[in-house]
């Protein structure tokens, strides 16, 4: 078995407005930075045998200090990027409702079968997720990864690897928390338990 400490990177500055940020290379805020700082510090007190991050910078700098205070060198995966939300990418929920309502009020409704316009089909997006954990499982067997990523790629891989349907990702998980950790432990032959959710770092 492999243990995967799974983290939504640091708040970033399209956070307050809640927009959109799939491949958008968006910076952390000052709070994101100080999220990221205290994932170091809770790293620092922990068993961890290495590092993933997505290769944008709001994770990578993210998982940086994690990986400092474990003395590992973060290894970047094309693979953990978040979903590309096509139209949606920088809009609010509100913009589009007035740039494309009746795609968005269908992406509601079933946010898999019809997901945003000229986005990135989630089930792609799952299956790719999933490929890059299940492989440390033969790589790192009895060992503990912090994998520092996006929310709905997370949410998409936590209900592919646990059996839910992907188009319930928004209502079983409907929110990961900037900086909170949630452990996913997978098993050869992709069985998989949910050990916690959103719970936050105390160093």
């Amino acid at each position: 078995m492999t243990d995967f400490v799974l983290v939504r990177h640091g708040e970033t500055e399209w956070h307050a407005d809640n927009r959109y940020a799939g491949r958008t290379d968006v910076p952390l805020t000052a709070l994101g930075r100080r999220q990221a700082a205290s994932l170091g510090a809770w790293a620092a007190g922990q068993r961890l045998d290495a590092v993933l991050c997505s290769p944008l910078s709001r994770a990578r700098l993210t998982a940086e200090p994690a990986a400092t205070a474990l003395g590992l060198v973060p290894r970047v995966d094309e693979r953990l990027q978040e979903v590309d939300f096509g139209r949606g990418e920088g809009l609010t929920r509100s913009e589009m409702a007035e740039e494309f309502p009746d795609e968005l009020a269908a992406f509601l409704r079933d946010p898999v079968t019809h997901h945003l316009p000229r986005g990135e089909d989630p089930a792609a997006a799952a299956r790719r997720a999933t490929r890059c954990l299940t492989e440390f499982v033969d790589e790192l067997p009895g060992g503990r990864v912090l994998v520092v990523a996006h929310s709905t790629l997370v949410r998409l891989a936590l209900c592919e690897l646990l059996g839910i349907p992907l188009a319930r990702y928004r209502q079983v998980f409907p929110a990961l928390e900037n900086g909170a950790l949630t452990e996913l432990r997978l098993l050869p032959g992709g069985r998989a338990s949910l050990l916690r959710l959103n719970v936050p770092v105390t160093p």
